[in-house]
């Protein structure tokens, strides 16, 4: 998402363009299949389950980058969700209305080989291979298209910031308590090898029990590794949550303070109480 975008020549009024799935190179494929492998490598037992079936559901790994064409019918078929390609970031209107009405946008580039641990902006296995099998479930496809009419919704509210914390602590990263334990979720971790494991099994960051209040007033990172995971109980928990007036909720986020990436409150359901030693060794790094 972002705000202060002009749209890319050869782009629709809505963002859309063709994927151009033709035009990639077996080098590009290639580097689809080299990820692939290397989250199926570490993601069983502790990627969801519902993440795990929609993989599964969709096929996407087949022989290379996947043609949106062909997961859109199968994604339709599921939960009537679609995949539709985009330049890469789009405005904030545009994203919450492809959402709205059950597309999804992604990128249709991929990075390159020499970029596999990490890529500032979202490329194609991200956006597809991290978001894209979680849309195979029916709740959390319904918590999707609801996000996005909650964000229209929003629109000039001046509180965008505190609504793009709830999909940052979700959508992108958000871990699950399970029967069989913590699992993720979240696409910004499913779709990174080392986060993946960073998230479950380091001791540096705080896992608390998620709270939609609490959430909207924490403050993210971009840049690294999270200092705090938000933990759902289940997808109709998080979908029960957020289907509420947010009207009163965005009054009272008005009158209180944001809170720093590594608060513990006296009010937090603490999962686990970080060591923060990861950043703070990173800080002192740069000092």
């Amino acid at each position: 998402m972002s705000t202060t975008l002009e749209r890319p020549e050869g782009a629709a009024a809505d963002w859309t363009i063709d994927q151009g799935w033709d035009a990639y190179t077996p080098e590009e494929h290639q580097t689809w299949l080299t990820l692939y492998d290397r989250q199926a490598s570490v993601l069983p037992g502790r990627a969801a389950d519902a993440f795990i079936h929609g993989l599964e559901a969709l096929d996407l790994r087949g022989q290379g980058i996947p043609d949106f064409r062909r997961i859109s019918e199968r994604l339709q078929k599921l939960t009537g969700w679609s995949v539709v390609a985009v330049p890469g970031l789009v405005p904030d209107d545009v994203f919450f209305d492809h959402l709205a009405n059950r597309r999804f946008p992604a990128g249709n580039f991929i990075r390159a080989a020499s970029q596999l641990d990490y890529l500032q902006e979202p490329d194609v296995f991200h956006d597809v291979y991290g978001h894209v099998p979680m849309l195979t479930d029916p709740v959390f496809a319904d918590y999707m298209a609801a996000y996005g009419q909650g964000g229209l919704r929003a629109m000039g509210s001046g509180q965008l910031h505190q609504l793009a914390r709830l999909y940052w602590y979700t959508v992108e990263f958000g871990l699950m308590n399970t029967a069989g334990g913590l699992r993720i979720y979240g696409a910004g971790i499913v779709s990174s090898r080392a986060e993946s494991i960073f998230a479950l099994e380091d001791p540096s960051p705080n896992r608390l029990g998620f709270d939609l209040e609490r959430v909207m007033r924490t403050l993210y990172r971009i840049d690294d590794f999270q200092q705090v995971y938000f933990v759902i109980n289940s997808l109709d928990q998080l979908l029960a949550d957020t289907l509420q007036d947010f009207g009163p909720l965005y009054a009272r986020l008005k009158a209180a303070p944001d809170l720093p990436v590594d608060a513990i409150l006296p009010t937090d359901r603490v999962i686990t109480r970080g060591t923060q030693a990861y950043a703070h060794g990173k800080q002192q790094a740069a000092e």
